[in-house]
């Protein structure tokens, strides 16, 4: 069985650039915000919700801008502005501002955002200088994403990630079909739902993707995707090039996800040559990787 880490979707290539909500903490006397009557939408206590923040609660829920004006919008996302607000307002006055793992989550959720913040912007600034040619070439060095996409038949076994999914890979390892599979989780207690579904080639990491062209008829796979941990074979597949504007689209959407891993990278080598690791933490962090496929 060949085993992979494999994210849930595009979007997962780089944690930090999940979004987040940052609640602030302050005394109460601290907590009165001053804004201008019109742009006031609410009042909560000593505290006022603004214009700004209603738009900002809008981008970070994805509300269309024409939407943003729907009475059906504004009631979901207003009021659950003002519940948050009501919130921070009684855990302030509870003195939970002050306890000490609260301030460590605070913090944390400050460094996040700012992470966040420094990562889009290099981001999108790298993303606007891809050009046309960067396109084409893309699309001309990666034939099984566009001209040779495949789309491959699958029959896959899915179960819930947990404390017991290592021994789960491990009692599965040498094994060459999903009906042996199916009766070892069984056997484990461990729910699981079998079904069919199908795979693009375009969507596979590059070296999965070789793996999965160079199978065996009997190779089984299992890759980790979000909550899940996913066994399948595949039993068909068919060509189904990508062409056109829908392949400019997609070209571009990698060539994104290209510049997020790569970001990622610098940073994290970046970050590890400016830090002094302390005690037993500098040998820890110091050791080669461990393989765990």
């Amino acid at each position: 069985m060949i085993v992979w880490d494999y994210p849930a979707g595009r979007a997962g290539l780089l944690a930090v650039m999940c979004g987040l909500t940052l609640a602030g903490c302050s005394k109460k006397a601290d907590v009165t915000t001053e804004a201008p009557k019109s742009q006031v939408v609410a009042k909560i206590g000593d505290q006022v919700v603004t214009v700004q923040e209603l738009d900002n609660e809008f981008r970070l829920d994805n509300v269309p801008v024409e939407k943003r004006k729907d009475p059906e919008a504004i009631r979901r996302v207003l009021g659950e502005l003002v519940t948050r607000k009501y919130l921070v307002q009684q855990a302030i006055d509870a003195k939970l501002d002050r306890e000490p793992t609260v301030l460590l989550d605070i913090l944390r959720s400050k460094e996040l955002v700012l992470a966040n913040a420094l990562a889009s912007r290099d981001v999108t600034t790298k993303n606007a200088s891809v050009s046309k040619s960067d396109i084409d070439n893309y699309i001309a060095n990666n034939p099984l994403k566009f001209a040779d996409r495949q789309l491959m038949s699958v029959e896959q076994l899915s179960f819930p990630l947990g404390s017991t999914s290592q021994a789960v890979i491990e009692a599965t390892r040498e094994m060459k079909t999903l009906d042996e599979v199916d009766q070892k989780l069984t056997a484990m207690g461990v729910p699981h739902g079998r079904s069919a579904g199908t795979v693009s080639t375009g969507d596979l990491p590059q070296n999965l993707l070789n793996s999965v062209t160079a199978r065996k008829p009997d190779d089984i796979f299992f890759i980790r995707s979000g909550a899940n941990g996913v066994f399948f074979k595949v039993v068909g597949q068919e060509t189904r090039p990508l062409e056109g504007t829908d392949a400019i689209n997609a070209a571009r959407q990698y060539l994104r996800q290209d510049i997020i891993k790569a970001e990622v990278g610098m940073t994290s080598v970046a970050a590890n040559l400016e830090a002094k690791y302390e005690g037993e933490y500098s040998a820890i962090m110091h050791a080669p990787p461990t393989d765990t496929k």
